[in-house]
This record gives structure tokens, sequence and C-alpha cells, in this order.
């Protein structure tokens, strides 16, 4: 009897070591590197095109890097930024875009680690809870939510690395109609009740949030230099949040290009990361003067580049960001420190 009392003693503890009491649903631990860092990638703007092959050379290039490269740095999982299938999102969780724009695209063995996704303005002129329902049949695709959160514990499993809030900007500011050539201003959520909500939700999440790094990721950008410029509800909204907790960055897509921007706001300092450029990049600077001065550090697009996106590597005491493009080729690295 005493045998057995020690054994499950012996069970209890193994337990608690792999998995701390507040690990959430979907958080999940870094692979272990010899260099100390977990990696992950960051792509946003990659979904394809509506008609056979349902994919473009720009995808496919930035599809083959990711595959190369998550080999070689033992990338951890990705964040996909939304406008995951043009131009009308799927219409269910058995539509052949799944297949065709992801699963058959995004195939090397590197990249079939989590991607956890959210929903771009193209996603919402189709059926973003078909996206959502998708994570039930996929084991890869994590998409619970509209809205949702997890984190990056240490591959030594004894304390959180990074927190992460996806958030859906569709939902908070409007624009869930429009394509990516309408230049309208956005009219504002289509449920200011429910967006709300969300708002509260938001801050929430940043105040609970104890990890040396919080990254926020939306579709549509605070800051943008390029086509669609600003996005004014989060700029009024968003930034004075991220700048009160502390926020490590801001990763978004929406603009076809890779921009690195930050400002300083009460003291504090925040970066906005714009990688939107996986399946076309184009060369814009239409709202260069919208912007915070000097705020502007790196600006990557062009008429015959075949696309790029964002690495990440992170450990206790410092975050690298950088830009990759299609060639396995780093354009542009950043260092920040951990907010606490």
């Amino acid at each position: 009897m005493f045998l057995i009392y020690i054994i499950h003693l012996i069970i209890c503890y193994q337990l608690l070591v792999a998995f701390p009491t507040n690990f959430g649903r979907y958080d999940l631990f870094g692979n272990k590197n010899d260099d100390g860092n977990t990696r992950f990638f960051i792509i946003g703007d990659w979904g394809g095109i509506p008609f056979l092959p349902y994919k473009t050379p720009s995808e496919v290039a930035v599809a083959n890097a990711m595959g190369k490269l998550g080999k070689k740095l033992n990338t951890s999982f990705q964040l996909a930024l939304g406008d995951n299938f043009y131009y009308d999102g799927v219409q269910s969780i058995n539509d052949p875009r799944f297949e065709h724009t992801f699963e058959r695209v995004f195939s090397a063995s590197s990249l079939q680690t989590p991607w956890y996704v959210l929903a771009g303005n193209h996603d919402h002129r189709g059926n973003v809870s078909a996206q959502i329902e998708y994570g039930k049949i996929s084991k890869r695709w994590t998409f619970p939510d509209y809205f949702y959160t997890f984190s990056l514990w240490q591959s030594d499993k004894q304390k959180k690395l990074v927190d992460f809030v996806m958030l859906d900007t569709v939902i908070l500011c409007g624009g869930g109609d429009l394509f990516d050539w309408e230049h309208t201003p956005l009219k504002g959520p289509e449920n200011n009740f429910l967006a709300e909500v969300y708002w509260q939700w938001v801050e929430e999440q940043f105040r609970e949030s104890t990890a040396p790094y919080l990254i926020v990721s939306g579709h549509f950008p605070v800051y943008s230099v390029a086509e669609h410029g600003p996005t004014k509800c989060l700029v009024d909204r968003l930034c004075p949040l991220l700048h009160q907790y502390r926020a490590t960055a801001y990763l978004c897509g929406h603009d076809h290009n890779l921009q690195h921007l930050a400002d300083d706001l009460d003291g504090t300092h925040m970066n906005y990361f714009v990688v939107g450029a996986a399946d076309i990049a184009e060369n814009n600077h239409n709202h260069a003067d919208d912007v915070p001065v000097d705020s502007l550090k790196y600006y990557w697009g062009g008429e015959v580049l075949l696309g790029g996106f964002g690495l990440i590597e992170v450990n206790n005491t410092q975050m690298t960001f950088s830009f990759i493009e299609h060639t396995e080729r780093t354009l542009y690295q950043t260092i920040m420190k951990p907010r606490l």
C-alpha cells in the first residue's frame, strides 16, 4: 500500500513539472536549442488566390524558405496574421482552399508545428467561424476564437517567456467588407457593444500579463507608411494601452511589405512590425507623412520581389526580430529587451 502511495506521489510530481499549474490550453513549450533561444516565424497576407492553382509564386517561395530555415533553426511555431485566404476567405470547414492554399504549400516537416492564426478583412468576407472550426480537424491550425491568448514557456518548463494576445481588428474597428484596394476610411465596428466588450477584454489581458515579453498581434496596422496607412481606431484605442502596459511589440499585416516602426510615449518605447509580404510585395509610401516623425526604422517592398516574412528569436535576456526574404537572406534585425 505504501509503495502505491509513493508511486502516486511520483506521478503527480512528474505531471506538475511537465505542466505548470497555470499552463494554458493553447500554451506551448519552446523547442530546446543549444544557444538557449526559442524561435518562431511570423507570416501575414499569405492567402494565395481564389482560382487554380490557389497559390502564388511568392507564397510558394516564402513557404519553401520557411521550411528550409525552420529545419536549420529548429523553430517552434508560426504566427499567421490574417488574410489567410484571398479574396473572400473560406465558405465552410470543408473548403478546398484549406488544402490547396495551406496544407500543400506549407508542407515542410519543420512547419508541422502549431500555427496560431487570426483573421483579416478578406477572411471576414467569407466564413471566419469555419476557419475557427478547422482547428478541430487540423493538428497544427490553432484558431480557437476571434480573440484569444497563449503563452510560450521556456524549454525547461519552469516559467513563461512570452505572452501573446491575438486580436480581431475587424471586430474592433470595422472593415470586414473591404478589399485591399479600397482605401475608404473604416466606418467603425459593425457591433459597437461587442467591440467595447472586447476592448475591455484586451485591457484585462494586458493587465494580467506576467511574462518578460508581451506580443500583441492583429491584422490592421497601428502605424504604416504604406497603402492603407495608420488605423485611426487602433491609434486612438490600442496604442495608449500598448504603452501603458509596456508591450514589447505589435505585429500586423494588411500592407504588403515589411516595416519596422517605433515610437516613444510617456517614457515607454513601442515597436510596430508590419509583416504583410508573403503573397505579394508592394512598394508604397503613400502615408509616409502620417506616422510619428522619425518612427520608420526599416522598409522593404517592390514590384518584382517574391515575398518575405518575420523571425523572432527569444531568450531571457533579449528578443531579436528579423525580416527574412524568400532566399532565406536576412534583410534587417533589431533587438528588444524584457519589459519586466
